[in-house]
């Protein structure tokens, strides 16, 4: 029995809420935020700070100085990635444990 359309539109204000409540509430109110995909205001700041050591590293010859920029910048870059994998929100399927089974 294909499932009604009331059922699915919950079901996804659910998924939104859980994903970005930000956004979610944002919608509920009626004043738009930008989703979390497109909020990277942290991350372009990052990347100019990063920017801004490596080339102060460059200017002044200083390795430290340029391995840190370099770090840096792979950070800010990594966070301005908009499909990268939240660590925290996945979940492993568990694995159904054989009680008989005794370790060889």
């Amino acid at each position: 029995m294909p499932q009604s359309d009331d059922e699915r539109l919950v079901a996804l204000e659910a998924r939104l809420e859980r994903d970005d409540p930000r956004f979610a509430h944002a919608l509920r109110t009626g004043r738009p935020a930008r989703p979390r995909e497109y909020r990277r205001n942290r991350a372009w700041s990052a990347l100019a700070v990063a920017l801004t050591v490596l080339v102060t590293g460059m200017a002044l010859a200083d390795g430290l100085l340029i391995a840190t920029g370099l770090v840096l910048t792979g950070i800010a870059v990594e966070l301005l990635d908009p499909h990268r994998v939240h660590r925290g929100r996945r979940r492993r399927p568990t694995r159904e444990v054989d009680d008989d089974r005794t370790p060889d």
